[in-house]
């Protein structure tokens, strides 16, 4: 566990760090409904939601790109895709309020912009119902012109970060196999690269990897048998991972801390224990976020590891959103 005096050693040395990223953003929308306030429609057999009240928020990669702004660094250029639709302007007016440079959102014609629509129900009682959300997720592949842009908007951010964090998330994103090709050819030419991807994570190479457990054992042994792996697979998994891929891997062991290794030595950090109601969405994007920051400052793998369990021990505790974690609210709950 960290200190409180490292904690704050490392988060004031963030505010003189820039760090790019490369991802999927998407908006999430919550709609909140009021239904003591519907009435029968006139026209067709249904209560409508009477919707009262509406939330929006950076989502998928984009909530990586919120929790690195919540750190406060001192410039965050992102590269990403937005549609030319009402979406793609409210995602693009989040990116810009939140501080982070717009100047590589590509806006491409023919594709919408990603988001995920929660309506919510309430009611009498204090129960809240969650009807299916609604995903607009783009089916099928950027095409060549965009994915030009991308890699060109890519290599000019290169030049300005010493660091870039890759939040790789749909089949049909931005990071198509040249877009991925290009990463590994930054990294491989002195560029330090985190990587964190639900599906690919074991094509990337000569980068810092940033698997979950179930990942990390997928991109090894390409099965499901991390439903009966217990810790010490989870750890050996990484081990391999670190040497097949060329590559640090820092592997996130949900409630039981994570685990840094270079495929030779490695090391267990411990999880802050918590108690209470946990609410684990966005867990994954902040603690990329705080770990990528940390290692944007030179600190040391193992204590950016460190640093990342905190962060992500702040947001789990913010009930019913993807919350963030500032570097006040990480000093508080070090040790």
């Amino acid at each position: 566990m960290l200190t409180k005096k490292e904690v704050r050693e490392i988060t004031d040395r963030i505010k003189e760090c820039t760090i790019g990223i490369i991802g999927d953003f998407c908006v999430d929308i919550y709609w909140h409904a009021d239904m003591t306030l519907s009435e029968l429609s006139r026209e067709t057999p249904h209560y409508p939601l009477p919707v009262t009240a509406e939330k929006t928020s950076m989502g998928a990669g984009g909530n990586v790109a919120a929790n690195l702004a919540a750190l406060n660094p001192k410039k965050i250029y992102a590269v990403s895709l937005i549609g030319d639709d009402w979406r793609g302007m409210l995602l693009r007016s989040l990116i810009n309020k939140s501080g982070i440079s717009d100047e590589y959102i590509i806006e491409t014609e023919g594709r919408f912009t990603n988001a995920y629509c929660k309506p919510m129900r309430h009611g009498i009682s204090m129960t809240v119902y969650e009807d299916p959300r609604l995903d607009f997720e783009n089916r099928i592949p950027i095409d060549e012109n965009t994915e030009e842009k991308v890699i060109e908007n890519l290599r000019d951010l290169a030049k300005k970060t010493d660091v870039l964090c890759v939040a790789d998330q749909f089949r049909y994103g931005i990071i198509t196999d040249r877009v991925r090709e290009e990463i590994i050819s930054l990294a491989k030419g002195g560029l330090t690269v985190i990587c964190d991807s639900r599906y690919n994570i074991g094509k990337y190479t000569d980068c810092i990897l940033k698997p979950n457990e179930v990942e990390c054992f997928r991109a090894v042994y390409g099965n499901d048998g991390f439903i009966n792996a217990g810790e010490e697979q989870f750890l050996e998994a990484a081990k391999t991972l670190a040497v097949k891929n060329n590559a640090k891997v820092f592997c996130t062991l949900g409630d039981k801390g994570s685990f840094v290794t270079n495929g030779k030595t490695g090391e267990k950090i411990s999880a802050k224990k918590l108690t209470g109601e946990l609410d684990i969405c966005g867990a994954g994007d902040t603690s990329l976020s705080a770990f990528s920051l940390a290692v944007t400052t030179g600190a040391p793998l193992e204590k950016a590891a460190a640093l990342a369990g905190l962060a992500s021990a702040v947001t789990v505790k913010k009930i019913g959103r993807t919350g963030t974690a500032s570097a006040e609210e990480i000093e508080n709950i070090a040790e």
